[in-house]
């Protein structure tokens, strides 16, 4: 799928995770950019609206953005560790307010957006693609520990597929651009969201998914009809 890109831009958070995309990727596909932007929505928004715009200056702009990592699934929802999830809504979970009846998002003050919705057609091509389960994908800015924390967002976001850091920032960085690239996010799940347990977390397989992900969304032939540009000299 990602073949049919010019130019992709993918933003991880941490190094490892940059490592699994690259594992599938490589020296094979140099219409993608693949950065480690840092962990939380502010680091995620700052590296990409950089890249976007080094990209423009450069009169090189990326037509897709890929905000991808390992994170948490929600089991209640039926997601599994190991699953893949490409998100249909990328939702700032915990900008808002807390009121006497309960969390407010920012975009219920009034005070801007509190989510993105990528295309669907790209939703469905991802997730077909790769096999992945479709939902919700809540940015947070601190990881769900409790029990009761994973209900509170279940109770606010009711079919949540998957929890993780990055995603709102990186698309709210796209959006800036006001014309710029369609933002997915996708993510395998490395733990449930609920206690923190670390004994129970699965982050090699998770990202030996994210490798197994990206195999198939930028299959070795992808090169072919490609401009020459976008080929390494």
């Amino acid at each position: 799928m990602l073949a049919t890109y010019r130019r992709v831009l993918v933003v991880a958070a941490v190094p490892a995770e940059r490592e699994a995309v690259l594992a599938a990727t490589g020296d094979s596909a140099p219409h993608l950019d693949v950065i480690a932007g840092g962990v939380g929505p502010a680091a995620a928004a700052a590296a990409t609206a950089a890249a976007l715009l080094t990209a423009a200056h450069r009169s090189r702009p990326y037509d897709l953005v890929v905000a991808t990592g390992i994170g948490g699934g929600f089991a209640a929802n039926g997601i599994e560790v190991g699953d893949t999830v490409v998100a249909d809504r990328i939702v700032a979970a915990d900008l808002g307010a807390e009121t006497p009846t309960g969390f407010v998002s920012v975009a219920e003050l009034g005070f801007g957006t509190a989510e993105h919705a990528p295309p669907p057609h790209l939703v469905r091509e991802a997730a077909e693609t790769t096999g992945a389960r479709t939902g919700p994908v809540l940015s947070v800015s601190t990881t769900t520990g409790s029990r009761e924390r994973a209900e509170q967002l279940l109770a606010h976001h009711p079919g949540a597929a998957a929890e993780a850091m990055e995603g709102f920032g990186v698309a709210q960085a796209a959006a800036a651009l006001g014309e710029g690239p369609p933002v997915l996010e996708l993510r395998t799940v490395s733990n449930a969201v609920g206690p923190r347990d670390r004994a129970a977390w699965r982050i090699p397989e998770a990202l030996a998914a994210l490798t197994a992900a990206f195999g198939k969304l930028v299959p070795q032939h992808h090169t072919e009809g490609l401009p020459s540009w976008t080929r390494t000299p």
